[in-house]
């Protein structure tokens, strides 16, 4: 959309440091991430949340596969996009991710 930033973190043991810095109302986490797991990063960037160390966005992973999505329930997802797919759909998805109370 018009106006969108979108803040691209490489290295997965900084994605809560990035948070800090830029503040985003949504982090995207791609279930395949280098060195850490998508699970790990959302688990990390909803403790920060909870710690008040990131601002309270909602948490969409991208996942492989449907039967990913039991991970992202665990991991604290607040929403879940299976690849692949169309922009559409990861729109609607970030429409609908309500972030989990801080």
């Amino acid at each position: 959309m018009p106006g969108t930033r979108i803040i691209v973190e490489e290295d997965p043991r900084a994605a809560s440091k990035a948070a800090a810095q830029h503040m985003p109302s949504v982090y995207l986490v791609d279930m395949q991430v280098g060195s850490m797991g998508g699970m790990a990063i959302t688990r990390q960037l909803r403790d920060a949340i909870h710690a008040g160390t990131i601002s309270a966005g909602a948490i969409v992973m991208l996942l492989d596969r449907q039967a990913d999505t039991f991970i992202a329930k665990r991991a604290g997802a607040d929403g879940w996009v299976v690849k692949p797919f169309t922009a559409q759909q990861l729109r609607a998805t970030i429409g609908t991710a309500q972030p989990a109370e801080a």
